[in-house]
Parts: structure tokens; sequence; C-alpha cells
């Protein structure tokens, strides 16, 4: 498909215009970012090497990590770079292939909650038969889905843009490019567009957040069913579970839920579920899961 505009490129205004507050936050922005990749590279290694994590729940995690440290990549190298140099430009094609990237992987990553709130379930609910419905094949059908399902949501939100004309102006007011603030520079109608865009990602992250917290409602009542120790493990898990999932989902829902409009606080949500979140999900599954950290210290304790 060839896009019909006059527009080579971007100019993105970032988080602010001060050159001070933008060394400030490049050390911020650049020690979150090494945080994020250290502490998922962390997990991931962990979790394909250690012969003592081969449950499905840290199949699940270590490829969460792995998404995280793409999603992550796809903005935040490009938001340090820019508040470096002050230079704040992106080719057209190029910030295409970070709305495609960053919708490819959030999406996937949408699914894959939803993977492993079903694991969770059946590891609680049904755990005399875990092992036989939670089998390996099981486990890659599941992840797989979770990556069909954000290519298909990523392929429909590049495909509603790139056609559309931009004639002019060429600045981005955010720190990315994301949908909302391209439609704006679109000299067309793009009401119809806009609703597209709700559907295909307010909506879908709507229903899952539902489905997701309906999941581990029904969770956290069968709890009453188990002894003391499995209680407490059980709210181990499932809170760390939990919190991933609120501050993934209500920035994401607030975001795209809603109609093609900008808002000013647009910008500090951004910075919450694209920066913040994966470098907290390494902290929050590791800190209080004995098996993780007992892991780690074993195989890096033989390097």
């Amino acid at each position: 498909m060839e896009s019909r505009n006059n527009v080579t490129y971007f100019v993105l205004l970032g988080l602010t215009q001060n050159p001070k507050e933008q060394k400030v936050l490049f050390v911020l922005f650049l020690f979150f970012y090494l945080l994020t990749m250290v502490g998922n590279l962390l997990i991931v290694v962990t979790v394909t090497f250690s012969k003592t994590l081969d449950s499905p729940m840290y199949f699940f995690l270590g490829s969460l990590s792995f998404m995280d440290v793409i999603y992550s990549s796809s903005i935040s190298p490009k938001l340090i770079t820019d508040l470096f140099w002050g230079k704040t430009t992106i080719s057209f094609r190029s910030c295409m292939i970070q709305l495609f990237t960053e919708h490819f992987f959030g999406g996937s990553e949408v699914f894959l909650l939803l993977a492993m709130a079903y694991d969770r379930y059946v590891a609680i609910c049904k755990p005399l038969h875990y092992l036989v419905i939670m089998r390996q094949w099981v486990c890659v059908g599941l992840l797989i889905l979770s990556w069909i399902g954000g290519f298909l949501h990523s392929a429909i939100q590049l495909i509603s843009l790139y056609g559309l004309p931009f004639c002019g102006p060429n600045t981005i007011d955010h720190f990315f490019c994301d949908m909302y603030p391209l439609l704006k520079l679109v000299c067309t109608d793009t009401y119809v567009i806009g609703f597209l865009v709700a559907a295909n990602g307010g909506v879908i992250c709507t229903i899952v957040f539902l489905l997701l917290l309906i999941s581990y409602g029904v969770i956290l009542y069968s709890l009453k069913n188990l002894s003391q120790e499995g209680r407490r493990k059980a709210l181990s898990t499932c809170g760390s579970h939990i919190t991933v999932v609120v501050f993934f989902f209500v920035p994401c829902i607030f975001m795209y839920a809603r109609p093609a409009k900008n808002f000013p606080i647009d910008k500090s949500l951004s910075v919450f579920y694209t920066v913040i979140t994966p470098m907290l999900n390494p902290l929050i599954y590791t800190l209080r899961n004995s098996e993780m950290t007992n892991a780690m210290k074993k195989l890096w304790g033989k390097i």
C-alpha cells in the first residue's frame, strides 16, 4: 500500500523543551532503560539455562521478559538520544516501524498475560491435572497465539494509518509515534479510523482486563480450599501477576478506549506503560519469588 502524503519526516516535541530538564530526564531514562534491559535479560537467561525453572509459569515469565526487552527498545533508545542531542526528528518510515513494533510486542504482551492467568488458574484450582493440561505443546501454542494476536493488532493499526494523507504540519506532540497523535496530523476526516483504533486497541484491552480480573477473582476465591502455606504461596504469585496487570492495563485502557483525542496527561501515562512497567516487571516477579532468586544465585554463581 502506498501512502499519500507530503510528509517525509516528523518532529517529536518530546516530554519537555527545556534543555536543563532534558539533561535530567536523559540521565533518569537512561538509568530506567539499563535497569529494564538488565532485569529482563537476567530473567530470560536464567529461565533458559536453569534446570529448576522448567514449569510453564517460568516459560511464560521468560517470554514476557523477552517481549519487554523488545517493546522497551522500540521506544526508549529514541527517547534517550532525543533528550541528549536535542534532535527530535524521525523519518516517516522509521515512525511507521516504531508504531508497528511497539503495538506488535505490546499487543502480544496483552494476550500473554491472559495465558499466564490461565496457567495460574489451572495450577491453583486444578493442581492434580496441572501437568496434564499445561503440557509443553499447550504452552507453546498459547505463546504462538499471543504472537499472532499481537501481530494482527499491530497490522490493523498500521494499515489503518499508513494509507492516510499527511499534508502537514508534521509536529507530533509526543515522545514517540503513536496512533492518536498521528491521527491528529491527518488531513482528512478520521472519525471512522478513530473508531477502528478504539475498537482494535481500547476494547481489546478492556475485555482482556475484565477477563483477567474475573480469572484472578476465581483463583482468590478458591484459595479457601488450600492449606495456609498453599494460600501464602498462591497469594504471593497471584499478587505479582495482578500488580503487573493493573500497571499495564489501566493506562492502556485510558489511552485507547476513548475517541481519538489527545489530553495533556497522555505523555505521563505513556511513560508509565512504555518505560516504567517494563522496568518494574522483573522486580515484581523476582523479589518475592524465592525459586527465581535462588535459581539466579546458582546460575550466576557458576560464572
